[in-house]
Order: C-alpha cells, then sequence, then structure tokens
C-alpha cells in the first residue's frame, strides 16, 4: 500500500471515529406527547427569563463539568407546589451533548419550563423536557396545564409511526401526528388531550369546538 493511499485511509478513519464519537456523546430523546412530559415532571411552571450565568456543576474543585444558571421570575407554577413555593433559578447542564437547554435571557423571553427537583431544592432542566415559548403553545395546551393533562397522567400514549398500529390496553391513547402530517408536535399534540374516563378507559379530549381532524384507532392501511 502506497503513502498516499495510506494518509487517504487513515483520513477516512479518523473522520469515522470522529463521527461516532459525536453520535455517541450527542443528545437523545424518545420522542413523547407534550401531556407525557408534563406528567413525568416534577415541576411545571410558565416562567420569564431574567439572565443567565455559567456556574460549577458541584463544589468538587475536580468537578470540571459546568452548568448554565438561568435567573427566572416565576409567573404561574402548575406543579410541584407540594415541594417548592417560588422558583428563581433553573440550572441545566452547559454542554447541549448532556442535553443543556439554551434559553433565551436577552429579550426577557416567557417559556413553559418543565423539569426536575433535585434532593438539594434545585430544578435541574434539560432537552428531553418539555420546554417551549409560551408564545408558540395553542390556547388548548395552555387551558391543559391547569389540570387536563394531570388528569390522564394515569393513560399510555403510544406514538404511531406505521400502521397497522392500534391500542392493546384500554387505558391507551394513540398518537397519530407523525404518521398523519409527518411531524410529532402537529394538530393532535397542540389540541387534544388523552383523558381517563369514569370506566378506566381513556380517548381524545379536545374541550373545544369540533376538531377539523378527527383522531381514531388505526389499525387498517
Amino acid at each position: 500500500m502506497n503513502s498516499v493511499l495510506s494518509t487517504l485511509l487513515f483520513s477516512v478513519l479518523l473522520l469515522l471515529t470522529l463521527r461516532i464519537q459525536e453520535l455517541v456523546e450527542a443528545c437523545s430523546c424518545a420522542p413523547a406527547h407534550p401531556q407525557q412530559l408534563i406528567c413525568d415532571s416534577a415541576l411545571v411552571i410558565r416562567a420569564k427569563i431574567s439572565s443567565e450565568k455559567v456556574v460549577p456543576a458541584s463544589d468538587d474543585p475536580l468537578d470540571t463539568h459546568k452548568m448554565i444558571r438561568y435567573e427566572i421570575k416565576q409567573i404561574k407554577m402548575f406543579k410541584g407546589f407540594e415541594r417548592l413555593k417560588d422558583v428563581q433559578y433553573v440550572y441545566t447542564p452547559f454542554d447541549s451533548s448532556l442535553c443543556g437547554v439554551k434559553l433565551d435571557a436577552n429579550n426577557k423571553k416567557q417559556y413553559l419550563l418543565t423539569g426536575q427537583i433535585l434532593s438539594d431544592g434545585k430544578v435541574l432542566i434539560h432537552l428531553c423536557n418539555y420546554i417551549e415559548p409560551w408564545d408558540d403553545l395553542s390556547l388548548s395546551q395552555k387551558k391543559s396545564l391547569n389540570q387536563r393533562y394531570q388528569m390522564g397522567c394515569g393513560c399510555k400514549i403510544t406514538t404511531c409511526y406505521m400502521v397497522p398500529c392500534s391500542i392493546t390496553t384500554p387505558n391507551e391513547c394513540l398518537w397519530t401526528d407523525w404518521l398523519i402530517e409527518r411531524k410529532l408536535y402537529g394538530h393532535q399534540a397542540k389540541h387534544y388531550a388523552c383523558i381517563k374516563r369514569s370506566d378506566g378507559t381513556c380517548s381524545w379530549y379536545r374541550g373545544g369546538p369540533p376538531p377539523e381532524k378527527e383522531f381514531i384507532d388505526i389499525s387498517e392501511p
């Protein structure tokens, strides 16, 4: 093997190695309906971002990891009352590979923030949480935050990627946005909640004007 070919082969192998490392290190989140993400979160608030600061991840001098600390002004709390009354700061990993979240702190933008409450009382948010600019939420989503989503936390929301797709348990709702619109956060995610009925079964509920589209359990192509 001549030197030119050896150099070329080495370059290709190096690029492949770096690409594999990049994929391994990248943040990866399983698709989930907004309701499911809210049900799985310990804290759900509406807040305005006031400022941001890079801080050490821990008090350990050997720990080189950093966190972004966002100072916020809490506007309303939808979930988490039993553990916190008022949230002043939220923390996220500095590195996007560790699922760190980048929020707009320059324009005092309002967000819906969901996250976890650590043992020391700190609030941790990351890319796998449901975090959206408040103005991007639909009216139905904003109304569902008060109670409707939590009424369906005992339901299971299953993502449909292809047909056939059908429910396997009575407390299941099929999420068909990807199947119908080829995007996850489509009409169904923005306007519907999966609610448990008195008989223990679950079904989609809009709670507004008649929907433009009907969402049914799809079992046949």
